[in-house]
């Protein structure tokens, strides 16, 4: 994985003694603190992910950030359930090892699974790719992104992982009552944006899977075939709901190459790059794909915009409380601004 781990930042560290005690018991394997390597991603800015390694076997921990009070987007019981519930029918899910609900050992849930060993698209793509590869890439994204969204939830039973009649209303509502708590004296107010968001909620209640996050940088490439997705990470958000909006949600992350200079400045993924398609070539794909018209797509664009700045705003205020300390949030109030912008952009428009 070229998304290395690196060592545990001081704030995020974990008892070592009573991780390798636990671990040894559940996974009947001989683990000693002193045998037990601890590493942390870097990447992610809501869960944390750690790689541990005992003689020669990796794992990967997932577990909430200290001082995390949103529940549902920290819930590892339910996201070990998520995971373990969907991989039978959508292969890119990684298998689930171990859940732990004791708060004893690291003082909260965790959960293990596999690590799967691939490329992870970051800000830069970490190898040469030509501009026919990168169009391969951006079309396996939304063909396994369709994938998903095709799932029989009825016949699968996995309509149970979430509530889908008026999906579409309580996330709207409940988005703009997250911004406004998350709001600081700095903050654009956007008032006339959530009421706009309110004002004109479509009717269509498709129901399907949704990922909730999924992107570009939440995808394990093919090491021997970089145009290959083998996995999908961070199902932390997955729930049954409105797959245009999950498709919104994901464009929210899509900065191309004509974008503004403020929308280039927060890129981080290699999206703009030569030969990656535009959102307008994405959803005209998607819909064409699905046999279904997306005439009025730019509403699920607006609000996967204005949700990803409510998440942004919302680790920013953590900051701002001093609850984490780390320096990748300390401009997180102005790329909640930009998105915000690009949003009202859009809108105006319309």
């Amino acid at each position: 994985m070229n998304n290395k781990a690196q060592q545990v930042r001081e704030e995020d560290k974990l008892d070592k003694e009573k991780l390798a005690h636990y671990l040894s018991e559940q996974l009947a394997e001989n683990i000693t603190a002193d045998g037990l390597a601890i590493k942390q991603f870097k990447g992610g800015a809501s869960n944390l992910t750690y790689q541990l390694q005992w003689d020669k076997q990796k794992v990967i921990l997932r577990t909430a950030p200290k001082g995390a009070n949103i529940k549902s987007a920290h819930d590892m019981v339910r996201e070990y359930n998520v995971i373990s519930k969907i991989r039978p029918h959508f292969s890119y899910a990684p298998k689930t090892i171990h859940l732990c609900e004791d708060k004893e050992i690291i003082d909260r849930e965790f959960y293990l699974m596999q690590k799967i060993e691939g490329i992870i698209p970051r800000k830069e793509f970490p190898i040469p790719l030509t501009s026919t590869q990168a169009k391969q890439i951006s079309k396996e994204l939304i063909d396994v992104h369709i994938k998903l969204h095709e799932i029989d939830i009825k016949k699968t039973g996995l309509i149970e992982l979430g509530y889908p009649q008026g999906y579409i209303q309580r996330q709207i509502l409940g988005w703009n009552k997250r911004y406004k708590n998350a709001r600081l004296k700095d903050s654009l107010q956007a008032n006339k944006l959530m009421r706009w968001l309110e004002d004109h909620m479509p009717n269509d209640e498709t129901s399907s899977v949704i990922h909730n996050d999924y992107k570009l940088d939440n995808v394990v490439l093919s090491e021997s075939d970089p145009t290959k997705i083998i996995a999908v990470l961070d199902w932390e958000m997955t729930t049954i709901g409105s797959p245009l909006m999950d498709l919104g949600c994901s464009l929210a992350y899509w900065i191309e190459k004509g974008d503004s200079p403020a929308m280039q400045a927060i890129r981080m993924m290699p999206t703009s790059i030569e030969g990656m398609m535009t959102r307008k070539e994405i959803v005209e794909y998607y819909g064409h794909k699905r046999n279904i018209s997306l005439d009025n797509f730019d509403y699920y664009y607006i609000f996967g915009l204005f949700r990803l700045a409510v998440i942004v705003q919302q680790i920013y205020h953590r900051y701002a409380q001093g609850k984490t300390s780390n320096p990748a949030f300390k401009n997180f109030g102005q790329i909640a601004a930009v998105l915000i912008q690009q949003a009202q952009k859009i809108r105006v428009r319309l």
